[in-house]
């Protein structure tokens, strides 16, 4: 990967700096690479972490008490070499699939760094999944072993017996109930384990997908991806802390090792999110790539509030974070001058899964002091678009630009690039800006080679996202392709008429979608959950709780219908409690759409 220094400082001083970094930077490639060697190994090894000094802290585990427990790297491998250990004697062998089902907590990085360091297939299961959720992946993936705590193993074990190929589950933690008492047996087993030297391209995480149709379907991760999200990582959090001046390229900071760290000025980051290390984002957007740059990772495991999220942040000096759209919409509503309760020092935010939306962009870049970075990936191919602040200028509301290394554009059904403001389905091309494989590209779903080969066209990775491309090369997120819909013959993207409708006052949250008409084929409908402060008006309101809403949906239509084209405002709205969300905090339009088709059959019947 060695770039010519000189190269890359004519081309930043290009006019478009993002054009300039694709030019100048090109991917690592090993023949062998393994994610737990340069996420742990390398800095428990690397001479500091036996003295589990704060410069080599790990992770920080953040209580419900709000006391911080310190974990070195030293300390981080040596878990995970006895619990690799552990593994091996109950029989898993080089690419087996292990379930991690844990939360936020250190044992969730040890059992991370324990299958991966071995060769086996770490998958990840969200604590919150169902037994129907738990028992298909554990049967499709055909684990042989489940790693638990006391928040997953009642669960767990609720289906193991419909799991055959499942042989052991090792509870952690104060889990009670396992095959085997982890924490027990960990403390007997040995504290060194020979590290397996996996190839670059061999599997090393399964991680389903969300079923917008059918099943689950399995993505095979290879070791490689990580280095895929290096350049997009970086990008989104502003350099992570490090010294532009030391590392002057984006090939300088993705190629940051122990020898490196030894003689130029280390990162100071220090990074925590809400985002479940269960699922992509949380995996592989924050824990291992915090690691890789050998940085501290504050564990939280417990309910998300904005409270908690401030004195979290300002507890342990956080300085770069990932926050959902709905995370900083809830922050933004309950703390509107934050400075005043709270002493946070952001360097870096990047925010994914939704459009933030010019009022919460605003307000980050006011009363936060940092500007969001947006960011668009999924779990196949992740961290491929984004934005960063510091390299080139971010647009409220746009995904950003294609990040250094990817080749990314906006393709029609037949697979052409189409042209500005057309929308279109983004897309990742095999192939980087350079002509060498792109090293973030999954390897598959898992024994579903009918799905994979409908996720391509050509060499075109599609995500089935909907955007279109402006002159300047920046994205505009218009929807899922299944949530994209026409209304009286215009296309609707939902995004813009939420993040419309949450500018005001009495929304804290909204989701938009298509209503059934015989007419016009569908009508914009819009679910809406108020503010606390709206709520309470509502119940004491002298005029009824019928007419107050009743007044609020004319007040709420008239604020669309003011910013947004007369066809986008919703004709209908309907209040709710709460919206139904994914494990991964995204917004499950897929099911008020189909709550309202079933509504319409039932008004037809």
């Amino acid at each position: 990967m060695a770039v010519s220094q000189d190269r890359d400082k004519a081309v930043l001083g290009a006019s478009d700096p993002s054009a300039a970094m694709h030019h100048g930077f090109r991917w690592p490639r090993p023949d062998h690479f393994n994610i737990a060697e340069v996420c742990c190994r390398r800095w428990a090894l690397g001479g500091k972490g036996a003295s589990g000094g704060p410069e080599n802290i790990a992770v920080i585990d953040h209580s419900t008490l709000g006391i911080g427990i310190f974990h070195s790297y030293f300390e981080l491998q040596e878990a995970a070499n006895r619990l690799s250990n552990l593994l091996v004697a109950q029989g898993v062998r080089r690419g087996d699939r292990v379930a991690i089902v844990l939360p936020q907590r250190f044992e969730t990085a040890v059992a991370y760094m324990a299958v991966l360091q071995m060769g086996a297939v770490a998958m990840p299961l969200s604590i919150l999944f169902g037994p129907e959720a738990l028992e298909f992946r554990l049967q499709d993936s055909e684990a042989v072993l489940a790693v638990c705590d006391e928040a997953s193993i009642e669960a767990v074990q609720g289906v193991r017996t419909r799991c055959p190929q499942l042989r052991s589950v090792i509870g952690l933690g104060a889990a009670t109930g396992a095959d085997l008492d982890g924490a027990a047996a960990m403390r007997g087993a040995s504290p060194d384990f020979a590290l397996v030297e996996t190839l670059a391209d061999e599997p090393a995480v399964l991680i389903y997908t969300s079923g917008t149709t059918g099943n689950p379907k399995g993505a095979l991760i290879p070791h490689r991806a990580m280095i895929g999200n290096l350049s997009g990582f970086i990008c989104s959090q502003n350099w992570f802390g490090f010294d532009p001046a030391a590392y002057p390229t984006l090939a300088d900071v993705v190629a940051v090792g122990p020898a490196e760290a030894a003689v130029r000025p280390a990162s100071q980051a220090v990074f925590w999110s809400p985002a479940d290390w269960a699922w992509t984002g949380g995996l592989m957007d924050a824990l291992l790539p915090s690691l890789y740059f050998g940085r501290p990772i504050v564990a939280y495991n417990g309910r998300f509030s904005p409270e908690l999220a401030f004195s979290l942040m300002q507890q342990h000096g956080v300085t770069h974070s990932f926050l959902f759209p709905t995370a900083l919409k809830a922050m933004m509503k309950a703390y509107p001058e934050p400075a005043k309760h709270f002493a946070v020092h952001l360097q870096g935010l990047m925010s994914a899964g939704e459009a933030v939306g010019d009022a919460v962009f605003d307000w980050c870049r006011e009363q936060l002091g940092v500007t969001v970075n947006e960011m668009f990936g999924q779990t196949e191919i992740n961290y491929i678009v984004g934005n960063c602040v510091v390299q080139w200028p971010a647009r409220a509301g746009s995904m950003g630009k294609g990040y250094p290394g990817h080749r990314v554009a906006v393709i029609d059904d037949e697979g052409n690039e189409c042209p500005v403001g057309v929308p279109g389905d983004v897309s990742l091309h095999r192939f980087d800006v350079h002509g060498d494989p792109d090293p973030i590209f999954f390897l598959g779903y898992w024994k579903n080679e009918v799905a994979t080969a409908g996720k391509f066209t050509g060499d075109w990775c599609r995500t089935g996202d909907v955007a279109v491309r402006d002159a300047d090369g920046y994205l505009w997120y218009q929807g899922r392709a299944d949530d994209v819909f026409k209304a009286a013959g215009y296309r609707i993207g939902p995004g813009e008429i939420e993040n419309c409708l949450v500018k005001h006052p009495a929304v804290a949250n909204a989701a938009v979608v298509p209503k059934p008409d015989r007419e016009r084929g569908a009508l914009v409908k819009a679910y809406v959950v108020l503010s606390p402060e709206t709520i309470a008006k509502r119940d004491h309101s002298a005029l009824g709780r019928l007419q107050f809403e009743q007044e609020l949906v004319a007040e709420l239509q008239a604020h669309v219908r003011g910013q947004l084209a007369p066809y986008e405002y919703p004709k209908e709205i309907e209040f709710i409690d709460a919206l139904p969300m994914t494990t991964t905090g995204k917004v499950q339009r897929r099911v008020l759409r189909l709550q309202e088709e079933a509504r319409a059959r039932g008004a037809t019947a």
